[in-house]
């Protein structure tokens, strides 16, 4: 297992995307040299936890749950082949693309170390948005994203440093549950009765899953 690229993603503008000012981070392309990983700060303040990389929507994007973001190869390869067309590194958005890990069939809590330094804890998948879409150009895009259910993993910084392209990727920790970064998105958006199931990750839950999860309980218990 290892990493493919890292990739950045500079603020620009485009016509897709629902931000205010017309501003996308999403546009992201692999870098050479190191590159270094750290805790943004909550969500709605902190960004990227990656050096360099723009977050241009605070209320979405960015913050410490969700401060990482990463693509398996094989699942570009596999788009690569239904859509007839090229998908560089980098190109849904993602931070690391990476190479034999099986980044959307993820434990939620699971912890990768990257090269010698950084140490990261999958939080969540993706959720796919309009901005996305317009920056793949395909129709549907948001629906079909959905229905192949295997939306890349969010990850927080355990430790911090730097990374690189080539590093080794190291499971160092899989949690004794069986919620993974699939499950997960499935039960945030095309089949919530598998919420209650979320609970059983606990904290290194992604905190908006947690919290839907126990409204979804709550009203199903009363």
């Amino acid at each position: 297992m290892k990493l493919l690229s890292v990739n950045l993603g500079r603020r620009k503008y485009v016509q897709y995307t629902d931000h205010p000012e017309g501003v996308t981070g999403i546009d992201k392309r692999p870098v050479e040299g190191p590159v270094r990983l750290a805790a943004p700060g909550p969500k709605g303040v902190g960004g990227s936890g990656v050096a360099g990389d723009d977050v241009c929507s605070l209320r979405h994007h960015g913050g410490d749950d969700q401060a990482v973001y990463a693509v398996a190869r094989e699942d570009l390869d596999d788009w690569e082949r239904e859509l007839g067309r090229p998908l560089a590194n980098g190109g849904f958005g993602e931070n690391l693309t990476t190479l034999g890990l099986d980044v959307s069939g993820a434990l939620i809590g699971e912890r990768w170390r990257i090269g010698s330094q950084v140490v990261l804890e999958v939080t969540s998948g993706r959720i796919p948005c309009r901005t996305f879409q317009g920056h793949v150009g395909e129709q549907r895009w948001v629906k079909r994203f959905t229905e192949r259910g295997a939306p890349g993993a969010y990850l927080r910084v355990i430790e911090p440093g730097e990374i690189r392209a080539g590093d080794a990727v190291e499971i160092v920790h899989r949690p004794d549950h069986d919620v993974t970064v699939a499950l997960q998105f499935r039960a945030v958006t095309t089949e919530r009765a598998l919420l209650p199931r979320l609970l059983a990750a606990g904290d290194a839950l992604h905190p908006e899953a947690r919290e839907a999860a126990r409204k979804y309980v709550a009203r199903h218990e009363s």
